[in-house]
């Protein structure tokens, strides 16, 4: 389980290793382009039932903890459909992996060109 750590935030928000990840990609490119938007979740089955709304802003502080030490392979596609959503006036909603065995797209964390996967 990942954490994210944002702004002044005394609460941490807890995601899990893979879906932070993928998270993280498009999060960075969209403050690399100086762009803001919304990020929001469900909460989980342990907490108070809801969602969560985060505002995303590049002079914001944050910080991407994750319990596995090594990087998760990522999915192009899911990698697409969050910057797809980013763009959308709703903003990112974290939803769960789409997984298609037949063409899964998955491409190494350390190696994805975040450039032009979210163009």
């Amino acid at each position: 389980m990942g954490t994210l750590y944002y702004g002044g935030e005394s609460t941490p928000v807890h995601i899990e290793d893979r879906a932070l990840a993928h998270l993280k990609v498009v999060i960075a490119t969209k403050l690399r382009r100086g762009e803001s938007f919304t990020v929001s979740w469900r909460h989980p089955d342990d907490q108070p039932r809801g969602r969560s709304t985060v505002w995303i802003h590049p002079s914001i502080p944050m910080r991407f903890v994750f319990d596995d030490p090594e990087p998760t392979q990522l999915s192009r596609t899911w990698v697409e459909e969050l910057a797809s959503s980013a763009n959308s006036s709703g903003g990112i909603m974290l939803i769960a992996e789409h997984f298609d065995t037949e063409a899964m797209g998955i491409v190494d964390e350390a190696h994805l060109d975040s450039s032009t996967a979210l163009t």
